[in-house]
């Protein structure tokens, strides 16, 4: 580490170039994850199931690797880990277009969910480890808009190139677009030196003793597992629900409805969640999650009604920058807060159950949206994704009200509480 990361800084090289990394890493995810529907459907005329297979299928081999990884990441060398997922993410993006079939395509489906989930969940925990304590909210705020903007502007570009070069260039960019974070982390030396994390309890002891020199005075869990993680691990997972009925069925939607220009929804998303999300940031770590996500939620809430309803241009941007809002004020909070009710040794295991809980929610969303949207249509499917929202805030005002009346006079650091 540079001396600048001892002082409770920031903004340091480390971060900025990991922060740059994860969008590449994401923006390849992205690019091509709402154009294989479509490719799956025209070039091997599948039905529906195995369209779902191919979202499916990565996503469980992603969060399976994060299991493996979290576990791997206390006894192997980050510097192996992360350039060996990267490498497996870039080959079997490029090789896509060689599938003859899709058993071979979900074959290489599930290599790609390999090397994404560990490069995924290292770097998350690599930042983790170099934002002081004291400023998580705001960090993981910051580096949050990586993914955040690759989940926005991701898919437009993917479909764009699909339409107008095919999806042979698509795979050509999406695996440049990996190859690039190679020489960022080597010529940046964002990954901090084997000396100081020759295991997982050496590297977890620096990074604590950085840490505390900005100061906490929420208790922090030192078991192997902390169960507090599973509450918001589930309800960014209902929040992952309702992106999966975006980026499944918002051009079905178009069509639905006749509006062209349906894939603008992702652009002015992208708007407001890079306004938003140095904002919610800051306000977690001042006023805690409830101030954040209580809001927010609304916000989703009114953005899939609205869009249900969309049938002009303008219905239709009111509700992407309400959603912008809405899921760029959710997302970095959870992870903020699970980070936070964390001890560093554990901020693998908590990133990497935050994006198991991404992908799982966008997995069985696909899934249950598409089911509701072939008994309805994709407009009342998207009422139903607003009554997920609303599934989150019942969640969570009552194990939030359960917890103040346990633990009256402590911390948010005490929820959710013990059932």
């Amino acid at each position: 580490m540079h001396q600048e990361e001892h002082k409770g800084a920031l903004w340091t090289k480390s971060f900025i170039s990991l922060t740059l990394c994860s969008f590449l890493l994401f923006l390849n995810l992205q690019m091509l994850l709402s154009s294989f529907p479509a490719y799956v459907k025209n070039q091997f005329q599948a039905g529906d199931l195995q369209v779902s297979l191919v979202t499916s299928v990565f996503a469980i081999s992603a969060i399976l690797t994060r299991f493996l990884t979290a576990a791997l990441l206390k006894k192997y060398s980050r510097n192996v880990l992360i350039f060996t997922g990267l490498i497996i993410a870039a080959v079997t993006t490029g090789i896509y277009v060689f599938a003859g079939s899709v058993g071979t395509l979900l074959i290489m489906r599930a290599g790609y969910g390999v090397g994404f989930g560990i490069a995924s969940t290292i770097l998350p925990t690599l930042v983790s480890q170099i934002i002081p304590l004291r400023r998580m909210g705001e960090g993981i705020g910051y580096f949050g808009l990586s993914s955040s903007l690759a989940m926005s502007i991701g898919p437009m570009i993917g479909l764009n190139v699909m339409k107008q070069s095919g999806f042979g260039t698509l795979t050509i960019i999406g695996t440049v677009t990996v190859i690039v974070i190679l020489p960022i982390l080597i010529l940046t030396r964002s990954i901090p030196r084997a000396t100081r994390i020759n295991n997982g309890e050496g590297a977890a002891k620096v990074v604590s003793r950085e840490n505390l020199k900005g100061g906490t005075s929420n208790p922090i869990s030192r078991t192997p597992f902390n169960r507090k993680l599973l509450f918001p691990a589930l309800l960014n997972m209902v929040l992952s629900i309702t992106y999966s009925g975006l980026l499944s069925f918002i051009a079905l939607f178009g069509e639905f409805v006749h509006l062209e220009q349906v894939g603008l929804f992702f652009l002015f998303n992208a708007v407001t969640i890079i306004i938003i999300r140095p904002i919610s940031g800051r306000v977690f770590d001042r006023r805690g999650h409830a101030a954040v996500l209580i809001p927010a939620a609304l916000l989703v809430v009114v953005s899939m009604t609205v869009l249900s309803f969309a049938a002009t241009l303008p219905m239709l941007v009111v509700s992407a920058l309400l959603y912008g809002l809405g899921f760029g004020a959710i997302q970095p909070t959870i992870q903020a807060w699970m980070l936070r009710t964390s001890s560093p040794e554990q901020y693998g295991a908590a990133n990497s159950m935050f994006y198991n809980s991404t992908d799982f929610g966008v997995a069985i969303g696909a899934i249950i949206l598409g089911a509701i949207a072939s008994a309805t249509n994709y407009a009342q499917m998207y009422l139903y994704s607003a009554g997920f929202m609303v599934l989150f805030i019942v969640l969570y005002l009552s194990i939030y009200l359960l917890s103040r009346y346990k633990n009256k006079g402590k911390t948010e650091a005490d929820f959710p509480p013990r059932l």
